[in-house]
């Protein structure tokens, strides 16, 4: 009832979702912070301090209200949440050419996408988050980032994947893997298709990394995103109560 609740809050509130700035919509903080000198604009919100923390990492149109309307739902469940910035402080791009152009940029520099991830848990951490207990998350060009994350080895305890890319970049694999795989894929989409989602479950399972992934019937790529086209309610509440289980199992509260 409060995921019901708190998507009908949301719905009745879409058109302000380029509005990022807006304090009425937050619970939590705007934190300010660099990585390697660059600044960066990304979002705190914490029920308590010894929670759990969840790393969340936005598609491709940069850090939203989007974003921070998920934190707020997992901050209401009783987790941190630091929603990362990999674009950087200001960049929210609007244009399809944009966003192509900001994550074209670090799917070309791998290593810096890396140490965006890095410099997001470090602040994070800063804020008293519990980095030592946490799982990263992300959607769309942010699951890819999460995935990413995964095979540099970060010490996470999870992963979680929403409608997010799944090709595995050249000699690159999932060896380093340290935590479990959650992947929630629509079987509709045509961005990133099965053949990518069959082919990924292969590698986690030549690499002995411990995985789910589950496909949900007519959904599309960004099947979560409230207030578009897109969206699929049914694929939405089931996938978000998989993630709901996922990190009840996979932290400790």
């Amino acid at each position: 009832m409060k995921y019901l609740r708190l998507m009908k809050l949301w719905l009745g509130s879409v058109s302000g979702i380029t509005l990022f700035l807006s304090t009425s919509l937050q619970a939590g903080d705007i934190v300010n912070y660099q990585v390697n000198g660059v600044s960066y604009k990304g979002y705190y919100s914490s029920p308590a301090d010894d929670a759990p923390l969840v790393l969340l990492v936005h598609d491709w149109d940069g850090l939203t209200d989007y974003e921070i309307k998920r934190a707020e739902m997992l901050t209401d469940m009783g987790y941190s949440v630091f929603a990362a910035d990999l674009f950087g402080a200001g960049i929210r791009p609007t244009e399809v050419t944009d966003k192509k152009q900001h994550t074209g940029e670090l799917y070309k520099d791998l290593a810096k996408m890396r140490a965006l991830l890095e410099g997001a848990m470090e602040k994070a951490r800063q804020l008293g988050a519990d980095t030592d207990n946490s799982v990263a998350m992300g959607y769309c060009f942010g699951g890819a980032a999460v995935l990413e994350m995964a095979r540099s080895g970060a010490p996470l305890k999870g992963f979680a994947t929403f409608h997010g890319g799944l090709a595995t970049p050249d000699n690159q694999d999932y060896s380093k893997t340290q935590g479990a795989l959650l992947i929630m894929h629509g079987s509709a989409d045509t961005a990133i298709t099965m053949n990518q989602f069959a082919t990924l479950a292969t590698e986690l399972e030549n690499s002995n990394v411990a995985h789910e992934m589950i496909t949900y019937s007519g959904a599309p790529h960004a099947f979560t995103v409230f207030g578009t086209e897109r969206y699929r309610e049914d694929a939405d509440r089931k996938s978000w109560q998989r993630f709901s289980n996922f990190l009840a199992t996979t932290l400790k509260n």
